[in-house]
C-alpha cells in the first residue's frame, strides 16, 4: 500500500452513559465511521491518497464525533453521517476543509 497523502482517524471512544466527560460513541461516532468507510471503499478513495482509521479518544470528548485529518492537523467536531460526504467531496478530494465543521480554535487551534 503507498504512503497516504490523507489519513483520516475517527473517533471511536465510548464510556458509560453519565460519564462526566461525555464520549463521541454517545453521540455517533459508528455512523459516521460507516459512513466514510463506506465511501472510502465504494469511491475508492485509496488512490486518491486517504487512509481511514478508527482511533481512541482524539480530545474533545464533549464535541464529538470527532474527525481528524492528517497531515494538516485539522479537526472536525460535532461530526454527523450526513457530513461525510461534504468531508470527502471537499476536504479529501477537493482539498478545502470544510469550514462550519471544524473545530472550534478555543479547543484544537
Amino acid at each position: 500500500m503507498p504512503k497516504p497523502a490523507k489519513h483520516v482517524f475517527v473517533c471511536m471512544q465510548s464510556r458509560p452513559p453519565g460519564h462526566p466527560r461525555g464520549s463521541c460513541g454517545a453521540n455517533g461516532c459508528q455512523e459516521v465511521f460507516e459512513e466514510l468507510m463506506f465511501q472510502w471503499q465504494s469511491r475508492d478513495l485509496i488512490t486518491h491518497g486517504v487512509q481511514v482509521t478508527g482511533a481512541g479518544c482524539l480530545g474533545p470528548c464533549t464535541a464529538g464525533p470527532n474527525v481528524l485529518v492528517y497531515p494538516e492537523g485539522i479537526m472536525y467536531g460535532g461530526v454527523k453521517k450526513e457530513d461525510v460526504s461534504e468531508i470527502v467531496n471537499g476536504h479529501l478530494i477537493g482539498g478545502e476543509p470544510v469550514e462550519r465543521l471544524l473545530m472550534d480554535p478555543e479547543i484544537w487551534g
